[in-house]
């Protein structure tokens, strides 16, 4: 009765995440403040388009995705955001294999966090269940 009880409170749960993720989709800025710390963090370099030139070259990219480009035998990747720095955040591969661990790192906390708020909000519904019993007259 009691795992029937959590699954149903899990079930809730995730479905309450899901639907408030999908009623507030990410904006292109919540997505460049998301991301932009990870990629400094794992070396990736910022470049502002602080020239009509660089400009230009910003608005030809793919926004807010990490791309990648072949160079002198070497895999290149950046990330451009048109929108919260005006810039483009460049790395190497050992950069970008850094990004991907961080971003793997982040997504397992997450994931234990919510896992870990599933649980409390199971055992609070338990509780609460245990509440709405009738008094026992041995407890007393």
């Amino acid at each position: 009765m009691r795992s029937t009880i959590r699954l149903a409170c899990a079930l809730a749960l995730c479905a309450t995440t899901a639907l408030g993720c999908a009623a507030q989709p990410e904006t292109p800025i919540q997505r460049a403040q998301r991301i932009e710390p990870l990629l400094s963090a794992a070396g990736f370099h910022m470049h502002p388009a602080d020239t009509p030139a660089r400009q230009n070259q910003l608005h030809t990219l793919t926004p807010l995705k990490v791309r990648f480009y072949p160079y002198n035998g070497k895999m290149h990747y950046w990330f451009a955001d048109p929108d919260y720095c005006n810039c483009i955040f460049a790395g190497n591969a050992t950069a970008y294999d850094t990004y991907q661990r961080e971003k793997l790192q982040q997504q397992m906390a997450n994931q234990q966090e919510l896992s870990a708020q599933m649980n409390e909000d199971a055992a609070q519904q338990e509780n609460m269940n245990f509440m709405a019993w009738p008094p026992d007259p041995f407890f007393y």
